[in-house]
């Protein structure tokens, strides 16, 4: 116990300890969730009121936020099973590294769906006994489940990995692969439950397509992978952590391969929405081309659209990866973008334009709902910065006992 405890400190000294760039970035976090932390408290005085959401658009940009980050947590799975179902010793060396990852973009989730619930005490009805938490018919009580189910696994094998590294001693195959190969599962479902989320709503027809959940997981599959890569880019970078190109390469091609299929799945999402030119093709035409004069979000997914190709271009052509860790970059940012334009304007606010009625009421993200938005981002890269600064001490030896 005391050898454990003696482990905690050290690590939680040595997550705040670094040179001048690290706590210059720190610092810049905490800004951020200080503004968000005033705008939230903004929120809670004020009611949902300061958002740019209402009865026509309940869900905004904080759940486009959610959506868009389940998908980069779930993008850990990529470097686990050729780390451990195929035993590839060098993606392996990095599967810590993506966990943590994970583990700020589940807090994030977390966040943002409190943060839409509009006050924090609202949780209590999810929590039993105290609520009424409707499982298994509610879809949303699944997400909880997965979502906390999710974190817990990549709080428990990493956490214990990194011990027995602190240790040096052989950790117990026993006490972790298990709960490795149940995260690749787990990974998979916490993005096909949150498809469900929409798809199950008959209300919304933009929605309901059998199509979603395997879009959410390509373009998951895309997205995550490319924020994972950028990681890595800067731990190879800044630090002494043993990384091969290997590695970054695989997931590169895991990135190009997952963006390609994201991409005919959208075209065979609008062919089938615009050639058969049903009743319910409205939300897919505001989307695209504007409807009855309204066209907010034209502008936005055709942004997307573009990135998203050129992007993809850019990757096949493999002209950018003999050059700077810059410009080499470029197209995998442009892809996450992209992406997550694709999960908010491109997914959410669509789905209740128009309403039952048949109004049209066009939604923009307040500037308290940006701040706010801002804060949790700031909330998990700053979870994802000192867990990844922990992570990378003990593999390097930095952190050991006396």
């Amino acid at each position: 116990m005391v050898d454990y405890l003696t482990f905690v400190f050290k690590s939680i000294r040595g997550m705040f300890t670094g040179g001048t760039r690290y706590r210059s970035w720190l610092a810049f976090l905490m800004g951020l969730m200080a503004v968000g932390g005033y705008a939230y408290y903004q929120q809670t005085v004020h009611g949902l009121g300061v958002t740019g959401m209402g009865d026509q658009v309940s869900w905004g940009l904080y759940i486009a936020n959610f959506t868009f980050l389940v998908g980069v947590a779930a993008a850990a799975v990529m470097m686990v099973i050729p780390g451990y179902l195929y035993h590839n010793k060098e993606v392996k060396g990095g599967v810590l590294l993506g966990e943590m990852v994970a583990i700020g973009a589940i807090v994030m989730c977390l966040l943002f769906v409190v943060a839409d619930l509009g006050r924090p005490d609202r949780m209590w009805h999810m929590i039993p006994p105290f609520g009424k938490f409707n499982f298994p018919v509610s879809m949303l009580a699944w997400d909880v489940l997965v979502l906390n189910g999710y974190l817990l696994l990549n709080l428990h094998v990493p956490g214990y990995l990194l011990y027995k590294k602190y240790k040096g001693e052989e950790p117990a195959k026993w006490l972790y692969l298990p709960f490795v190969y149940l995260s690749i599962i787990w990974a998979i479902s916490i993005h096909t439950v949150t498809a469900f989320l929409y798809t199950g709503l008959a209300g919304r027809p933009y929605w309901n397509a059998a199509i979603l959940a395997p879009r959410f997981i390509a373009s998951a599959f895309c997205a995550g992978p490319a924020f994972i890569i950028l990681v890595l880019e800067i731990i190879k970078g800044w630090t002494r952590f043993p990384m091969g190109d290997r590695i970054i390469g695989f997931l590169r091609g895991v990135v190009l391969i997952a963006g390609l299929i994201n991409v005919f799945l959208l075209i065979s999402e609008i062919f089938t929405e615009f050639y058969a030119d049903s009743a319910h093709v409205a939300s897919a035409r505001y989307l695209f081309f504007g409807l009855h004069g309204h066209n907010a979000l034209v502008p936005w997914i055709w942004t997307s659209i573009t990135m998203n190709v050129l992007a993809l271009l850019a990757l096949i052509s493999r002209k950018f990866e003999k050059r700077g860790v810059i410009v080499r970059n470029i197209p995998l940012l442009m892809l996450i973008v992209a992406i997550w334009i694709e999960k908010g304007m491109g997914l959410v606010f669509p789905g209740f334009i128009p309403t039952p009625l048949g109004e049209i009421v066009e939604y923009m993200p307040s500037a308290n709902e940006w701040m706010v938005s801002l804060g949790i981002w700031g909330v998990g890269l700053f979870i994802m910065t000192v867990l990844l600064k922990h992570a990378v001490d003990i593999e390097v030896g930095d952190v050991k006992p006396s």
